[in-house]
């Protein structure tokens, strides 16, 4: 049994049956895929343009209250959303410089989306009276107390596994490595037929214990100058990928779709629109842990969409750290205006170490505390830190602070 315990005192516990999911009671083999996009997808430049839209806020003005969301399409760039700042942005040119690192520069780069000819339009607005009353530290009429509080209502999750170096599941981890060697080289001027759009895919088998096996396929689909024959890209590809996945899992039989329609010439945001929050799996642990629904970029950490889920990463990752279990999920829920989660939920899927759940879940409730102020004091959220989190999973940096472990916290729950 599980404590569905909420960390405010004087609240009843309560127990629930322990959740499992379906690979952790396999007893025969079975097959993870996930994905991950490079920073040229038109979803990602539309995070990272509201990610740095916030760092930019944040670098004036620590308080900001900032929720951007961008959509791309074709040559157009549109801002939209509530920012309570007292920075003054030029807009603009935070828009054309993001595209331009990126890798979308001029005409060159891509003919009708590129960092010169954008056209950019601006519907921010200041943050609802109504939302910001709830989340300010200052008692309000029909507010529960003066502390700051959630600033929507929602549920968080965060996962950890020791699978992996960094504690994340080895199929997002594995086709986030693809991503990023193949935007190294691409900026290194390595590859001049390479261009900013791209996605990759790794299916990998797992034993009866539930540890990685063999990498069954892998996907890999780049944008590309015309003049490049499709047999030098996917023998170069095919490198690529060889060179930054484990040797001991890729096996003789492993399949490779490189580019599987032939030609990916037209893509970013000419080929297709993007959206901020539209990669959420992406962003989080591809599909093997939940995920509560709500986006990470372009919001600061009164959002508890991001703080919460951030905070709940950080928890899990110590508690496996600690070696109290192989995998680790972590639920949290809010109301809005509310400082203290509703419940937190702690569920170890049967991999449960030396003492059980409902211990580590008290060890939990004593060491940590979930409350929106407290979440950015011990992580340091109000820094401008967040587009250093946009491409390539918010959980797999290992200077990013919810990403960081602490020997004192390790050693704590540990008892």
């Amino acid at each position: 049994m599980l404590n569905f315990a909420p960390l405010r005192a004087g609240v009843e516990e309560k127990s629930i049956p322990s959740r499992r999911y379906a690979i952790s009671i396999m007893n025969s083999p079975y097959i993870f895929s996930s994905e991950s996009v490079g920073e040229g997808h038109p979803d990602k430049v539309a995070d990272l343009i509201s990610d740095t839209v916030l760092d930019a806020c944040l670098e004036q003005d620590a308080a900001s209250r900032v929720a951007c969301e961008t959509l791309v399409k074709d040559e157009h760039v549109v801002l939209a959303g509530e920012i309570s700042t007292t920075a003054r942005l030029d807009f603009d040119q935070i828009v054309r410089r993001t595209i331009r690192e990126i890798g979308y520069r001029d005409s060159n780069d891509d003919p009708v989306f590129n960092a010169e000819s954008a056209r950019i339009l601006n519907f921010l607005t200041a943050q609802s009276p109504d939302i910001a009353r709830g989340v300010d530290a200052r008692a309000a009429e029909g507010k529960d107390g003066a502390e700051q509080g959630a600033g929507d209502q929602g549920i968080m999750f965060g996962y950890a596994t020791n699978e992996t170096p960094e504690l994340m599941p080895a199929p997002v981890m594995f086709a986030h490595r693809i991503m990023r060697e193949l935007a190294r080289v691409r900026h290194a001027g390595e590859v001049e037929w390479l261009r900013p759009d791209s996605k990759s895919q790794v299916a990998v088998e797992y034993d009866t214990d539930g540890r990685p096996a063999r990498i069954i396929n892998v996907v890999l689909s780049t944008q590309h100058a015309p003049g490049v024959s499709l047999q030098e890209l996917r023998s170069y590809c095919r490198g690529l990928v060889q060179r930054v996945l484990p040797s001991d899992l890729l096996r003789a039989d492993t399949e490779f779709f490189i580019n599987p329609t032939g030609r990916f010439v037209v893509g970013g945001p000419h080929g297709d629109s993007g959206l901020t929050g539209r990669k959420i799996i992406v962003d989080t642990y591809g599909g093997m842990g939940r995920h509560g629904g709500g986006a990470f970029s372009g919001k600061d950490c009164s959002k508890v969409d991001r703080s919460g889920a951030y905070m709940c990463r950080w928890v899990a990752k110590h508690i496996v750290a600690a070696g109290l279990a192989d995998r680790c999920e972590l639920q949290v829920a809010y109301a809005i205006g509310k400082a203290d989660p509703l419940s937190v939920m702690v569920d170890t899927f049967g991999t449960a170490a030396g003492v059980d759940e409902g211990e580590i879940t008290r060890r939990v409730r004593e060491i940590f505390s979930f409350k929106p102020a407290d979440m950015e004091s011990v992580l340091g959220l109000r820094r401008p830190i967040f587009r250093r989190s946009t491409n390539y999973g918010h959980f797999t940096k290992h200077d990013l602070p919810w990403e960081q472990l602490n020997a004192s916290i390790i050693s704590d729950l540990r008892g």
